[in-house]
Order: C-alpha cells, then structure tokens, then sequence
C-alpha cells in the first residue's frame, strides 16, 4: 500500500494522476476532510481521513502502508507536522517515506522553507526508516501566480535581475515522485531535480511571448519593492519571508544548477519552459 499526502495540491495531484495512470490501486489518499476529496475515489483509490495535526489520525492512515509520500502544507508548522508524521509511521512500521523536499534544503539555512524542509531531512535520516528525498527546483507553474498581471498588463514583476534558475515543470516532479514511490532502488538517495536549462526571467518572457502571441515583459523591481507589494496583496508576514530567502537563492545563482535526475529517472526528457508555456497558454492571455 501506497499512502499519499498532499494530493490536493498541484504536485500532488499529478502525481496522483501518474499513479492512475500507471495503472495503480494499492493507493491510499490521506485527507483531511474525505468530503472535500473530488475525484480522487473515482481513479480506484482508496480515501482515508488524516491530519498532520492529530497524531491518532496519522496512526489510522498508515495502518498497513508499506511506502509513504511526505507532502504537508507549506507553513511555519510544517517541521512539527513532518514530526508527527514521522513518529506515526515508525509506530506503524512503514517500510519507506518519500519526501518531496525543497530546492537548497539544510537545517542550517535562515528561517524559511530551506531551514524548514532541511530539518525535517534530517529527522527522517536519523529516524531509522527508509528514507528517499527529492529537492525540486523552482517550480514552472510558480509564475502562474503572475498570471494575473500578465493577462491585464503583459507584465510580471520579480527582484531576482538577471540571475537563472533551472526551472522545472511539476508533471515532471510527478513523474520522478510515481517511479520513486514504485521502484525498490531508491533507498537512501537524495536527487536534486531541475529542467534540462537554466533560464533567466527575461528568457521566461521570451517564451512566454512566443507561446501566448502577446508582448509579455519582465520588470526587475527591488527586494524592498517586493515586500511592499506582497504585503499589500494580503500575504502573511511568515509567507513573504520565507519567499524573500527563495528570492536570495534565486539572485545569487545557486538556483542555476542543472542535474539529469529527471532524464535518468523517468527515461524521458524534461519538459522545457517552452513546453508550459504553451500548454498553459491560456492562462496567461493567449488569444486575448
């Protein structure tokens, strides 16, 4: 048995979606709320109410479970939620977690998803179960947060100035996540996973243009101006620090790194950026 967390979310439903499609039914789906689960019943999976929160919940989902995707929420209590976690699956014998980790993770890094994911890693290596690790890079589907102001102004805004990250594509974080969570030979192992190139946002734009038939451009604006107008829409204090220290990476070029873990492990080429933008076209104003 396969327990899933996080599969209402973007990665996670893909890799739902790759399971289905694989051909899969020894999957449980952990929820919080089983009403609020959609159609994940419907590809044959088995739905199980769990809270990160509500350690007996967690106790009830794993019962049986040989291999477990780690996915909470991305918030300040993430750290304590993954404990829980994984207390209850070696209370529950759990053969394997998998967790879908972040880009830069170490428990030394300033507070925010880096230090957050790196101590949970940790954890889970000093835990005594089976562990395998994925450390995606920024995600493609990120900038569909700026889709609004793409379609209204053909803008998108972003204090990172010429730097590159390899980006990558969540249907290939899937892809990569399914083949770890079916296959034995990933014990042990951390892959750092990325697209096949590093891109700058101005070559975000460029591709952008080319998929949606619009002039869409890249404005590099200040860490300051960043803050401000992320305050102004409504995030929450926690959430833009913790996307300033993504920004920091991002500036400094450590996100530039390309690996060939997605090639190798799911024997096919990653998706490019040119590849999302044109089947997210849509969103971002095609045709408009």
């Amino acid at each position: 048995m396969i327990l899933l967390t996080g599969a209402t979310g973007t990665t996670g439903g893909d890799v739902v979606k790759e399971l289905a499609g694989a051909g899969r039914r020894d999957v449980r789906v952990m929820v919080r709320d089983t009403k609020k689960a959609g159609a994940l019943g419907a590809h044959g999976f088995e739905v199980g109410s769990g809270d990160f929160d509500d350690a007996a919940s967690l106790d009830a989902a794993l019962a049986g479970v040989e291999t477990a995707l780690l996915l909470p929420p991305p918030d300040p209590q993430m750290v304590e939620r993954q404990s829980r976690f994984i207390a209850a699956a070696r209370r529950a014998g759990v053969g394997r977690i998998v967790k879908l980790s972040a880009f830069g993770a170490d428990a030394s890094a300033a507070e925010g998803f880096a230090r957050w994911h790196g101590l949970s890693e940790d954890e889970l290596r000093a835990s005594g179960l089976a562990w395998t690790i994925l450390r995606p890079n920024f995600f493609m589907q990120n900038m569909l947060n700026s889709a609004h102001s793409i379609r209204e102004q053909g803008v998108f805004y972003q204090p990172v100035g010429d730097a590159r990250a390899s980006f990558v594509d969540t249907r290939d974080v899937a892809a990569v996540t399914a083949r770890v969570l079916t296959e034995d030979a990933h014990e042990g192992q951390t892959y750092i996973l990325t697209g096949a190139e590093a891109l700058s946002y101005q070559d975000v734009a460029e591709r952008l243009s080319q998929a949606t038939g619009r002039t869409i451009s890249y404005v590099g604006i200040s860490p300051e101006q960043f803050r401000a107008g992320a305050l102004d829409a409504g995030l929450p204090a926690w959430l833009v620090d913790a996307l300033e220290r993504l920004n920091q990476t991002f500036a400094s070029g450590a996100a530039a790194v390309v690996t060939d873990a997605v090639r190798v492990l799911t024997k096919r080429e990653p998706l490019t950026f040119a590849d999302f933008a044109r089947d997210y076209a849509q969103a971002f104003g095609a045709g408009a």
